[in-house]
């Protein structure tokens, strides 16, 4: 008889505990980083048998070994690294975005400046000594090196803001690293298969595809579940042996960035940190390109304005002062001193100007910049698209398995409160036996 109460007793204890394992997987079905958890139970062992003894056919009731989590370690792995690809590609494509919305003619009006620079010295090799061509044209050259500055200026706000956002990034991935070594601290005192050792895991796991959205990371774990955490590319150890290293950003005169772990330069490789860099890059290249094209310009339409004479015989004078975009500007001239004629005529300076639209012209040459800068804005956007939707597939077939399915939930939650209602009526009938056998003495 006490066999029979121990058996329902175990029953009530085994099937309480699965109903709330169950009752955590449905509450937690949304949380982040939780995998869905499964209680172990096994056959009791009988006082019949042992392990010199062959099995009786003699029922013992059931024990719980621990909780255990569902995971495919290939399938998590996969899915951080798709996930740092996408954040990589994610974070690139938005700011190339921005770089292509700074070049662009709403942005600075630089091509509409420049056709207008062009078209207004066509007008004046028609009508050298209009005073109202002669002033648009020195507007016009003040708006185009206006727009320069503007690019410029919009440039290198961009360049700063690049870099702050890998410094809060680099904060948030330092406190990640952190709380990771605090996790792993932890498993080494959980007991294995408790409740509590299962929550360490989910939230060891959640860090990790935190840290792998904002740099490429490799991950081993021993028999107590802690993370030894490496840079992919170099292998210096971020978290491992009870030590962090800190990551470290620093950024140059160009807003280039570089990174470090423990004094170490490493590469990011993947995700939003990646992404940072290469923008970054980007970034100071247009601005350098920026540069070159406004020395390029300012110098092509000085020397052809220096080549003529003004409206009082006097040699023409620069057009533009300054050496880079954001110190292009116009020299204050007047109407006057447009230097509309040469040796050949009192239009012959305009004719020359107006002849500079070609193939290589400033025209041509800022047209093609706003077209490298579109097709691979365009490319980015692609590479984005093709990424999220890998790491969309990725974390799809990683939750098939991790993930909760609340009508499998239902149909464990209805088959262990049958199981508890049987263990229930088990003790029920010893009870009423018992009761029994009393009544019959």
């Amino acid at each position: 008889m006490s066999d029979l109460l121990s058996i329902g007793a175990s029953g009530l204890k085994a099937y309480s505990r699965a109903m709330s394992t169950v009752g955590d997987n449905i509450a937690n079905a949304q949380t982040p980083g939780y995998a869905r958890r499964t209680l172990a139970l096994k056959e009791m062992a009988s006082g019949t048998e042992s392990a010199l003894v062959g099995r009786n056919v003699s029922p013992g009731g059931v024990t719980i070994q621990g909780i255990g989590r569902s995971v495919d370690k290939w399938l998590i792995n996969d899915a951080r690294i798709s996930s740092g690809e996408a954040e990589r590609a994610a974070t690139r494509a938005d700011w190339m975005t921005k770089v292509e919305s700074a070049l662009s003619d709403d942005a600075n009006g630089i091509s509409t400046n420049l056709t207008k620079l062009f078209t207004t010295a066509d007008q004046l090799t028609a009508d050298p000594n209009n005073v109202t061509l002669r002033a648009q044209f020195l507007q016009s050259v003040d708006d185009v090196a206006s727009g320069f500055r503007s690019s410029a200026t919009q440039l290198g706000a961009m360049s700063e803001g690049i870099s702050d956002a890998a410094q809060s990034s680099v904060t948030d991935l330092n406190n990640n690293l952190d709380a990771l070594e605090s996790v792993n601290a932890g498993l080494r005192k959980a007991r294995a298969g408790s409740t509590n050792e299962a929550s360490l895991l989910d939230e060891r796991d959640r860090l990790i595809d935190q840290i792998s959205s904002q740099m490429s990371v490799t991950a081993s774990f021993d028999d107590k579940g802690t993370v030894t955490l490496r840079a992919a590319g170099t292998g210096d150890t971020l978290v491992g042996n009870a030590t962090v290293a800190h990551v470290a950003i620093a950024t140059a005169a160009d807003g280039r960035l570089g990174f470090t772990a423990g004094g170490a330069a490493i590469d990011p490789g993947s995700g939003n940190l990646a992404g940072l860099g290469q923008a970054a890059d980007h970034v100071a290249d247009q601005r350098a390109g920026l540069d070159a094209a406004a020395a390029q310009f300012a110098g092509q339409l000085n020397a052809a304005h220096q080549a003529g004479t003004d409206a009082n015989g006097n040699a023409g004078q620069p057009l533009f002062a300054g050496t880079t975009a954001a110190t292009l500007t116009a020299t204050p001239l007047s109407a006057s001193q447009v230097a509309a004629a040469n040796g050949s005529g009192t239009n012959g300076n305009m004719l020359a100007i107006g002849g500079m639209r070609g193939a290589n012209d400033p025209e041509a040459a800022w047209a093609s910049r706003l077209a490298s800068q579109a097709q691979a804005t365009s490319s980015s956007r692609a590479q984005f698209a093709a990424a999220a939707t890998r790491a969309d597939g990725a974390a799809a077939a990683r939750d098939s398995v991790s993930g909760v399915d609340l009508d499998q939930e239902a149909a464990d939650l209805l088959r262990f409160q049958q199981a508890y209602s049987a263990a229930a009526r088990t003790i029920q009938v010893a009870r009423e036996t018992m009761q029994a056998l009393l009544s019959a003495i």
